[in-house]
């Protein structure tokens, strides 16, 4: 293997422990929606509702969470909580709270077969440039849950070139400061990769605005695998209408 084919390897085997790790999105065991009304779900104790404020949990006689006891508000904001060895996610989505308990033993986890890949290729690492907006712009995209919309703050765009071909796309911030993260589709979608979406993480800008758009780490987002998830659909501009021969595929 050449040295490009070694540091991908490396970055393919780590994503693919994370992805598999025993709290993951694969030991997702079900996404509950709440409303004002208190409801019981299978897979966590207490009865749960949402307030303007945020989520609100009543513990039952002989049930806690993390030592907690009784009636709990959590706030608004995303958090877990332990019940043995339950990991209990409260999240906020498209305006909505959530909850998705995670065990290990879920079956889609203990029964993961790996995601295949495209064989790495240097001809996917492919310059760019970040194009800031005058403001940043709220951009509002589509869910895999039907109904469930995504606002997110598009600081640019990435313009490329592949081949003979002019593209861009539209650019979220990222985890880490500075960062930009895309979510697009490809001629491939729906053949070889997954036909929602897949994600790049982009690192940030130079001060030139120059970026490098490595599609060999190309990655799926949790709905090619768990039907408990929310992931965003790529807004239209990014659907490109090239083959990305690169990346993760189709999962096992």
């Amino acid at each position: 293997m050449t040295g490009f084919a070694q540091q991908w390897a490396r970055w393919h085997d780590e994503h693919e422990q994370r992805r598999a790790a025993p709290h993951g999105f694969l030991a997702i065991t079900g996404l509950h929606w709440l409303s004002e009304t208190p409801q019981r779900f299978p897979d966590a104790p207490g009865e749960w509702r949402s307030e303007p404020d945020g989520v609100v949990v009543v513990l039952g006689p002989g049930e806690e969470l993390d030592g907690i006891t009784g009636e709990h508000r959590f706030g608004r904001g995303d958090t877990t909580v332990r019940h043995g060895d339950t990991l209990v996610e409260i999240a906020h989505r498209g305006g909505l709270d959530v909850l998705r308990p995670r065990r290990p033993d879920h079956p889609t986890r203990v029964r993961y077969l790996g995601t295949p890949a495209y064989t790495p290729d240097e001809k996917w690492v492919v310059p760019g440039r970040f194009v800031p907006f005058d403001e940043p712009q709220p951009v509002t995209v589509g869910s895999v849950v039907e109904g469930l919309e995504h606002v997110y703050q598009a600081p640019g765009r990435i313009e490329f070139r592949v081949g003979d071909q002019e593209l861009s796309l539209t650019a979220f911030n990222g985890d880490a400061p500075g960062t930009l993260f895309v979510v697009f589709t490809d001629a491939t979608a729906g053949i070889t990769t997954y036909r929602a979406n897949r994600s790049l993480t982009v690192a940030a800008p130079g001060p030139d605005g120059s970026v490098v758009l490595d599609f060999n780490r190309a990655t799926n987002l949790p709905c090619a695998y768990t039907e408990f998830a929310t992931c965003p659909l790529p807004p239209p501009e990014n659907k490109l209408p090239i083959a990305v021969e690169a990346g993760e595929q189709l999962p096992r």
